[in-house]
């Protein structure tokens, strides 16, 4: 019985494993950048149907790190640093808004198709369209909900815009937001966040900057 309930449990990691590594591909190769997609969409491909055997993010994330080291090779290394050059600028841009980055851009996992993810805080919720209609910048509003701690949630207002050949996700989030980041999909924990001084830190350096 102590067999098989080993077996059991190491076929269970074992698929668990498979379906992280297979989500990990699919969202570097196909452009899918929401884990819960890409988890199910692997789950189809190789047939898995139990729910025990889904991967967890955290899980996902480090496969997908794995893949990049095998297979992305230096084309990858020159689209993230491309990307957190026009992470710098749009940070020194909207300096105004408190601006952080976040995401995938930030903590390495970002592919040719993955958006430059930034933070802006302003009590006043129409300040930053504003901004953007001062200074010419057509960028579309859509809805997104964020956990901001274990047990809140809030629907905040994401702009989106084009630029330097690259697309733009910017998250409008109050004052006090910048005491404490909402939860990562990822990991639940505060998300990683860089100011426009540790993005130039990291753009100078591969190691990881301290963050805010």
């Amino acid at each position: 019985m102590h067999r098989t309930r080993a077996n059991t449990g190491s076929q269970g990691r074992e698929r668990r494993l498979r379906l992280a590594h297979e989500a990990a591909r699919l969202m570097a190769e196909s452009g899918i950048q929401d884990f819960h997609q890409a988890k199910r969409k692997a789950a189809q491909r190789l047939g898995i149907h139990d729910e025990l055997s889904l991967p967890r993010n955290v899980e996902i994330e480090a496969a997908l790190r794995e893949h990049q080291r095998l297979f992305a090779g230096p084309g990858h290394a020159a689209t993230l640093q491309r990307q957190r050059r026009g992470a710098l600028h749009a940070l020194e841009f909207l300096q105004a808004f408190s601006p952080r980055l976040v995401g995938p851009v930030l903590d390495g996992t970002a592919d040719s198709h993955s958006p430059v993810q930034l933070q802006v805080h302003d009590d006043d919720p129409d300040a930053v369209q504003r901004f953007f209609e001062e200074h010419g910048i057509p960028a579309d509003a859509r809805a997104r909900r964020l956990r901001m701690d274990r047990g809140r949630t809030r629907d905040v207002l994401v702009w989106q815009f084009s630029a330097e050949d690259l697309v733009f996700e910017v998250t409008v989030l109050p004052y006090d937001a910048l005491r404490q980041a909402p939860l990562s999909a990822v990991d639940d924990k505060p998300m990683r966040r860089a100011s426009a001084a540790q993005v130039r830190q990291l753009l100078d350096s591969p190691a990881p900057p301290p963050t805010l």
